[in-house]
């Protein structure tokens, strides 16, 4: 058999997966001769994280009335400043204070925001901050296939892993591997503000924020306990209680939501276990302050690698390339923290929030580096990443009136400091693997005995982040005048060498204004046009092959829409069009790639569409649609250094997306009362599959379904019993998702059942 041959038969092998299997001839007659890449001391492949920072990576006025209390009720709305959406009616939320950290109704904010509410996020029984976005408009989640090791996703285009996730109004940074996970349960909704947020909140992505708001105890005792089970040995229980505390004459109360799982997953011999606990307690002495202490510990073990081999061609086999004896990616992650509020009068407020965040990451994983014969070449990589950070922000609000204008005038300082360490080694000297009679590459588990890499570098980062804001809504007639300013003061010191003895720090100071201005106009009841133009920054760490600290990348967004309320309906709707622009992107340095150069320029320009109308007690409906145009502006190939793709497209991103998700409750007169079925449609378009745009990702569309019954229709008895059942991907599809030349595979059909018990 000649060489081309072995290999293409090889390849058919692991891509085609046990059916096609049975057909080819056993491995163990075949040979198969691949050249050996060189072997990078780098993280895998999976590129569920932007490209890291030089030198420290080694690869990846009062809201409305909030509805009844209890699981799944607006529990955690206050007047503003991190407090989450209020005016919550099944999936649709009136006021949200996270565009403007003050309680502005939703159509008459500035630029998109979307929320994600505690009964959608029951109803679709999301398991990660990714399925808890997908259905929302401007949103990328499943650009790296499965992959449980981080919330890693894309909003217009642009990643905002590391510091585009805000929980309760204070920004959650991560670096490196040190990246603290969401988990669903624990949050009582998702506010997502789409364009650039630098204005109010300093450095963050041009693309927008996700602010998560955390439970928040109640004064009306309530509880529920959920029992899950699901393929892949998925069992899980989660429990949420509350109410408020004996013997304080209702000044204060608790709240105490845990999670506990276990579960395998479809990578062979992979976990995806975790343990959370989050108790908070109010103290609110009179009626105007309020004192909530938040807190939370969570441990994480997942694997180390999501990625399956890549033959050249965009073609991804289903070898998976984690060994079981060297894969356990181990997080655990605390915070505690409080939001103060006191009214000293209806026109001036202050707040204050606070919040203290650690995470270590202990990061064992295995790569395969190549394909000879019947065996695969491989290197083993140890990160331990610890990241300790303090986030406080303090807020006046303040309320006027001058003439036919009234003024809500905000007015803050933010203070941010982490500090992280990392420490890595590398075993070049693993085992081959032998793949020799292998039939079934889908479920081919392995274990070596790996021992764990000598830790011979070491790096320490910190951050220091100052941000003062002012902010003007000015409201006159029927218009709506937002102007929005902040300066911020940043500092960055980064030290690397070998453990114990680092070399001397590399600090680097930027400082930038920025703003939004916005003006909406209430043109008939429920119906604003709006138009804002707002800018953004994000410094850079690390220096250029000169020694040249790099310039923090900048960039703009103008965005145009129109606003929707159907009056005397919870009914809402939204179409924004958008162009925002980035310069200073780093890459590495084409005429030295150890280095990299802060360059060139992306564009992202498209528009979106969304309604989202809650028609009936349990009846909801979702509809987003996204329409992408990605864009270097300018850039070189990493492939070829002199070849340019300007005008290229961003590879991995959809530019046509669709959504579409929709519940049904029977009603009490109908046979089949009780009963709740539901469905959605994700339909992501073509994209490239690579920067150089010369091949093209296929289009993908899965579906997911919903049946439940509560309990309480067949007898009063009963009520609070609910069962449950959830699918995603439900016909199975087989996708593959290519970004950056590399490819991923998507989770295959998943099926979780629950029972749930609420009082």
């Amino acid at each position: 058999m000649t060489q081309p041959a072995r290999l293409a038969a090889l390849a058919s092998l692991l891509v085609a997966g046990p059916a096609a299997a049975q057909q080819s001839v056993e491995l163990s007659q075949i040979s198969v001769e691949a050249a050996k890449p060189k072997a990078r001391a780098t993280e895998p492949r999976a590129r569920a994280r932007p490209q890291p920072v030089q030198q420290m990576e080694a690869g990846p006025g009062g809201g409305e009335p909030a509805g009844p209390i209890g699981p799944g009720a607006d529990s955690s709305a206050t007047s503003g400043g991190g407090g989450g959406p209020s005016g919550v009616v099944g999936y649709t939320a009136k006021v949200s204070p996270t565009a403007t950290k003050t309680n502005t109704p939703l159509i008459e904010t500035p630029q998109s925001v979307s929320v994600v509410t505690r009964e959608q996020l029951n109803d679709r029984n999301v398991q990660s901050l990714n399925e808890a976005l997908a259905y929302t408009p401007g949103t990328s989640t499943d650009v790296f296939g499965f992959d449980p090791r981080f919330d890693a996703f894309y909003i217009r285009g642009f990643q905002v892993t590391y510091n585009g996730i805000y929980r309760d109004g204070l920004r959650q940074p991560g670096v490196g591997l040190a990246v603290p996970r969401v988990e669903p349960y624990g949050t009582e909704a998702l506010t997502i503000l789409r364009g650039p947020a630098s204005g109010l909140y300093g450095l963050g992505s041009p693309g927008g924020i996700v602010d998560v708001t955390t439970k928040r105890p109640t004064f009306t005792r309530f509880g529920e306990v959920w029992f899950q089970g699901g393929n892949y040995d998925r069992y899980q229980g989660n429990f949420d209680i509350g109410g408020p505390v004996e013997g304080s004459d209702g000044t204060m109360a608790y709240r105490l939501t845990g999670l506990v799982r276990q579960s395998d997953t479809f990578l062979p011999g992979a976990t995806d276990d975790r343990a959370y606990i989050a108790p908070a307690l109010t103290w609110k002495p009179g009626a105007d302050t309020t004192f909530t202490l938040l807190t939370e510990f969570q441990r994480t073990q997942v694997p180390g690698t999501a990625a399956f081999y890549n033959f050249p061609g965009f073609v991804v086999s289903r070898l998976y390339q984690g060994d079981a004896g060297f894969n356990a990616f181990t997080t655990q992650q605390y915070r505690i923290g409080y939001a103060f509020e006191h009214r000293f009068s209806p026109d001036l407020i202050f707040r204050q929030n606070v919040r203290y965040y650690g995470v270590n990451g202990d990061f064992p994983y295995t790569e395969i580096t190549g394909i000879t014969g019947l065996s695969a070449q491989r290197y083993a990589g140890l990160f331990i990443d610890d990241l300790h950070a303090i986030t406080l922000d303090n807020q006046f609000e303040g309320h006027a009136v001058t003439g036919p204008v009234s003024h809500t005038i905000l007015g803050g300082i933010d203070y941010q400091r982490y500090d992280y360490t990392r420490r890595s080694g590398f075993n070049f000297a693993v085992p081959d693997l032998d793949l020799a009679g292998v039939t079934d590459f889908s479920n081919f588990r392995y274990r070596t005995v790996i021992p764990k890499p000598a830790l011979t570098a070491s790096s320490f980062q910190t951050l220091d982040q100052v941000g003062l804001y002012l902010q003007e809504q000015a409201r006159f007639d029927r218009f709506v005048l937002t102007l929005t300013g902040r300066q911020d003061f940043v500092s960055q010191s980064t030290r690397t060498g070998a453990p114990g003895a680092l070399g001397a720090a590399t600090v680097q100071d930027d400082a930038a204004f920025t703003g939004r201005v916005g003006l909406n106009y209430r043109l008939a009841p429920g119906l604003v046009p709006y138009a804002s133009y707002a800018t953004t920054f994000t410094p850079q760490v690390g220096v250029d092959g000169q020694g040249r600290p790099f310039p923090a990348a900048t960039g703009d967004q103008i965005e145009a829409g129109v606003k929707v309320a159907v009056p005397n309906t919870n009914v809402t709707a939204a179409f924004a069009g958008f162009d925002i622009v980035q310069s200073s992107i780093l890459r590495p340095d084409p005429t030295n790639t150890a280095n990299q150069v802060a360059t060139g320029a992306v564009r992202s320009k498209g528009f979106e569409a969304e309604l989202v109308a809650n028609l009936a007690p349990g009846t909801n409906l979702t509809l987003a649609y996204t329409h992408l145009d990605f864009r270097f502006v300018r850039q070189t190939s990493l492939l070829a250094p002199n070849l340019p793709i300007d005008g290229n497209a961003l590879s991995g991103i959809p530019g046509d997306s669709f959504k579409a998700f929709a519940t049904y409750l029977f009603p009490p007169s109908s046979p089949l009362s009780g009963l709740t079925i539901g469905g959605g449609v994700r339909y992501a378009g073509t994209s490239f599959a690579d920067d150089e745009n010369t091949v093209r990702n296929p289009t993908v569309t899965l579906f997911d379904a919903l049946v439940a019954y509560d309990f309480a229709a067949l007898d009063p008895k009963y009520r609070g019993l609910r069962a449950q059942l959830n699918g995603f991907n439900i016909f199975d599809r087989d996708y593959t998702n290519c970004q950056a030349g590399f490819c991923y595979r998507g989770a295959p059909a998943t099926v979780i059942g629950s029972l749930i018990y609420r009082w």
